[in-house]
C-alpha cells in the first residue's frame, strides 16, 4: 500500500480504522527527510497489517497542534483512532519496526 499524504481535514477518518503510523514531517526538516525511505521499507514490509499516512506540518497546524506535536519527525501509532504509541526523532527501521510489531494482534 502507498503512503498518503493527509491532511487537517482527513486525518481523523485516515487514522480512525485499523493500525496506522502517522508521520507528522516537514519539508525543510532534515531527519524528516531521513525517515522517509525508512517508512517507505516498513510500508513494504508490513503494508498488509498497517498503513502509513504522513502529515505535512506546516501545511495542516490544526491537527499538530491538536496532538501536541512540538519537534519533527514524530509519529504516532493509532489503532482504531487511539494513540497507542509515540516516537520522536529520526528512527531506523528496525526499532520502528519492533514497536509497531508490538502491537499488531
Amino acid at each position: 500500500m502507498a503512503i498518503n499524504q493527509v491532511t487537517d481535514t482527513n486525518f481523523t477518518d485516515e487514522t480512525s480504522k485499523g493500525l496506522v503510523l502517522a508521520d507528522f514531517w516537514a519539508t525543510w526538516c532534515g531527519p524528516c527527510k531521513m525517515m522517509a525511505p525508512v517508512l517507505e521499507e516498513v510500508d513494504s514490509e508490513l503494508s498488509d497489517k498497517l498503513k502509513i499516512v504522513k502529515l505535512d506540518v506546516d501545511e495542516n497546524q490544526a491537527t499538530a497542534s491538536k496532538y501536541g506535536v512540538m519537534s519533527i519527525p514524530t509519529l504516532f501509532l493509532f489503532k482504531d483512532g487511539e494513540i497507542v504509541d509515540k516516537v520522536v526523532g529520526f528512527q531506523p527501521k528496525e526499532a520502528l519496526a519492533e514497536r509497531i510489531k508490538q502491537h499488531i494482534g
